[in-house]
């Protein structure tokens, strides 16, 4: 494990590059690593490496892998020796958004990966509002105090704390819903993760882009949806962008007019890619992805 000073003063560099890019109104690409979960931790990154991709998001569930036989600072050597930059990582803890009588128990153990993720040099964090629970309207009063409560933790590490809505959530499924818990929040800590494929798959509509302000959106999940009934589309459905009907182009003009300048993040959970080469995935991903990016002229 990291010094708690390294751990501290790590996101600093980082810092300096999100800066130049939000100056520049660019945006990167990323490859998110459930896209190529089945070649694991360090596997996945030396493909994606050999690819040309710089900017990699890390999932818990393959750095527990990992680290049954390594160590974090093992970890961190293997993307500093490829070249990459951990941008997001996937926290693995569930239960943080809404009421639950183990919410206290969740906000154990993001203190564990807030510190396991900053002593890798991430700087952003997330957790996906999955929940099928049956909710009330009271309930949202509740979830908000949640969020505050994630996103003091979160600032205990110098780190932000993303929610991402998810279209078959019970809980927060759309960007509305999650645009008036975070602004009744009020935290800095606390930013929205908006994934193009729960975004145009669910209850979401292009005009709901409009309501954005400048620093709302903390990072992007960048995928395409496929032409068939929305009512048979699931994970396994996403498409690489450019491969689908979802209208890529307008949304991303409408992020990058609303000031987002930061990683487009491609996560995918087709099997094909999941257990295929790595390199051949990532290949196939940045080609389609920057042609999109530069048609909607984001890079």
């Amino acid at each position: 494990m990291l010094s708690r000073r390294a751990m501290l003063l790590t996101p600093l560099a980082l810092i300096a590059t999100r800066a130049a890019s939000a100056a520049s109104g660019r945006m990167t690409l990323a490859i998110h690593q459930n896209t190529s979960a089945g070649a694991g931790f360090r596997g996945s990154l030396e493909g994606w490496s050999r690819a040309g991709i710089k900017h990699v998001e890390i999932t818990a569930a393959l750095l527990d892998e990992f680290l049954k036989t390594d160590s974090l600072t093992a970890a961190r050597r293997v993307l500093t020796d490829l070249g990459l930059t951990p941008i997001r990582a996937a926290s693995g803890v569930q239960g943080l958004w809404e009421p639950s009588p183990h919410h206290a128990a969740a906000l154990e153990d993001l203190k564990k990966r807030c510190e396991m993720f900053a002593a890798l040099g991430l700087n952003r964090i997330y957790s996906p509002t999955t929940t099928t629970q049956k909710f009330t309207e009271d309930d949202y009063k509740a979830g908000v105090d949640n969020m505050r409560q994630v996103g003091d933790v979160a600032k205990q590490f110098r780190l932000i704390f993303m929610a991402e809505f998810v279209r078959t959530s019970s809980f927060i499924s759309t960007l509305t819903t999650l645009l008036k818990m975070t602004r009744a929040a009020a935290h800095p800590n606390v930013a929205v993760l908006f994934d193009f494929y729960h975004f145009w798959s669910g209850l979401n509509k292009l005009e709901d882009l409009d309501l954005l302000r400048p620093g709302e959106i903390g990072h992007v999940h960048f995928q395409d949806v496929p032409d068939m009934p929305r009512e048979l589309l699931d994970s396994t459905t996403r498409f690489i962008p450019g491969d689908g009907i979802a209208p890529l182009n307008p949304i991303l003009r409408k992020l990058s007019d609303k000031g987002y300048a930061g990683p487009l993040s491609v996560e995918l959970f087709l099997p094909k890619f999941q257990k295929g080469d790595p390199f051949e995935v990532a290949r196939e991903i940045r080609q389609k992805a920057e042609s999109v990016m530069r048609q909607a002229r984001v890079m």
